[in-house]
């Protein structure tokens, strides 16, 4: 039974495989992997039982799939921070404007980002949200080796202690990411190399211009790494919900019904929440809606930031009065710094949830306090590209220490909640433009 079990799978990611060719949309054969895996697992465990031989057979084998995708993933992870955050600083045209309107831009950015952090840890404490009793993954797929060693250095050091070992004493160290603070010190090694580089504009614009070139050009070979992890992401789906059926409980998968439902409540509360902030700035909260709507159903049906950039920047110009530098600058910034729905509300969400997997008690002040601080720095690294929440997660996760195989349980519903979260990401962006323009124009 267990070859013809595989036979059927290896039939499916064929199938999958025909529709990628003939054009079918990521989105539709994401759907169609979570339909079907949701399908097999269930037939798994209603024919055999979730301790049965055959299941255990079955998913030893699907889990190379399953585990190696998580594993990929988390391969991207460092080298996505680097060259992301430093590609973004290089986008400022010189350090005047740094200290100015970039500075203004980033700040709004990450403060907001904070804020949905903040509402998505909220969201999963009032929904009492819980990975106990939820399949994590085999041991492969988690954060390293040596997570209760991990955890012990968590509990144990003070936050002032952990902020300090984010500046790391060894570059290549540092890389292997075999620190809980590894993460967040390739973020600070790449502003370093990006104001490094602006600095280098004022007096030496060749070796600038050369080093810019090399920081683009590893970009491009990063994205095109990216890609390639995610045009298998169905495979690495289906293996992943096919495993989480078959061997769960109903109580179990009835928790990420409630994590749907948890995101989406954050969600509409950050919304809330931008609508506010522009009422504070005396900026008409219904004038955004009526002008915003357009640009926020595109990036809800489209799941893309990046595509929505040149929508985003043509609203912000001609229809809510924003200069074209401010505009521009808020919009490119807001594709891969500060996220709100994936890089904000998701991880905190995610963190929340499986803290306790891991005997941490998710509703301390110095947990909360900590995990705000790592979501809004992680959020300077998120490329604009599809999969970003789950590169945020990975990022967030691995920096404090925890768990990351429900990260790709959990890409099995994100077509569910991912629209929300792009359009969210885009109003982002676009209120981050309006303040700064208020605040700009008022100084």
């Amino acid at each position: 039974m267990v070859l013809f079990n595989l036979l059927v799978i290896v039939l499916i990611f064929a199938f999958l495989f025909y529709l990628e060719r003939k054009g079918v949309s990521f989105g539709k054969r994401i759907l169609f992997a979570l339909v079907i895996g949701i399908i097999i697992g269930a037939v798994y465990q209603g024919s055999y039982g979730i301790d049965s031989p055959v299941v255990k057979g079955t998913l030893s084998w699907l889990n190379i799939v399953g585990t190696g995708y998580i594993r990929m993933l988390m391969l991207i992870v460092i080298p996505l921070v680097l060259v992301s955050i430093t590609s973004s600083i290089l986008q400022i045209k010189d350090m005047k404007t740094f200290r100015t309107t970039g500075i203004l831009i980033i700040g709004i950015l990450l403060f907001t980002t904070v804020i949905a952090a903040s509402v998505g840890a909220a969201s999963a404490l009032g929904y009492h949200l819980s990975a106990v009793g939820m399949p994590a993954g085999d041991s492969e797929i988690i954060a390293g080796q040596n997570i209760e060693t991990k955890l012990d250095t968590f509990q144990k050091k003070s936050v002032q202690e952990q902020l300090i070992e984010i500046i790391p004493t060894n570059v290549f160290y540092a890389f292997t990411g075999q620190h809980s603070a590894d993460t967040l010190s390739v973020v600070f090694i790449a502003i370093l190399i990006g104001i490094s580089i602006l600095k280098i504009r004022q007096y030496k614009p060749e070796t600038a211009e050369f080093l810019e070139k090399v920081i683009l050009a590893s970009q491009d070979i990063i994205m095109e790494i990216v890609d390639l992890i995610l045009r298998i992401t169905p495979y690495g789906i289906l293996s992943l919900i096919v495993k989480f059926i078959a061997t769960s409980d109903i109580s179990s998968i009835l928790k990420l019904v409630s994590f749907v439902a948890a995101s989406y409540t954050a969600i509409i509360v950050m919304f809330v929440i931008h609508l506010l902030l522009l009422a504070l700035v005396r900026y008409n909260p219904l004038h955004y809606i009526n002008e915003a709507f357009p640009v926020l159903s595109f990036a809800f049906m489209s799941r893309t930031s990046a595509g929505t950039l040149p929508l985003t920047v043509s609203a912000l110009e001609s229809k809510m009065g924003v200069s074209k530098g401010i505009a521009n600058l808020a919009a490119s910034f807001g594709i891969s710094i500060g996220q709100n729905g994936c890089a904000g509300v998701y991880p905190a969400m995610l963190a929340v949830m499986i803290a306790p997997t891991v005997g941490i008690d998710p509703f301390t002040l110095p947990f909360l306090l900590k995990l705000v601080f790592v979501t809004a720095l992680g959020s300077l690294g998120i490329a604009g590209v599809g999969g970003g929440a789950t590169f945020a997660a990975l990022v967030v996760l691995s920096t404090m220490g925890l768990p990351v195989g429900l990260v790709g349980l959990l890409i099995a519903v994100e077509p569910l909640i991912d629209m929300g979260r792009t359009a969210l990401n885009v109003s982002d962006a676009m209120v981050t433009a309006v303040i700064t323009e208020k605040l700009t124009t008022k100084v």
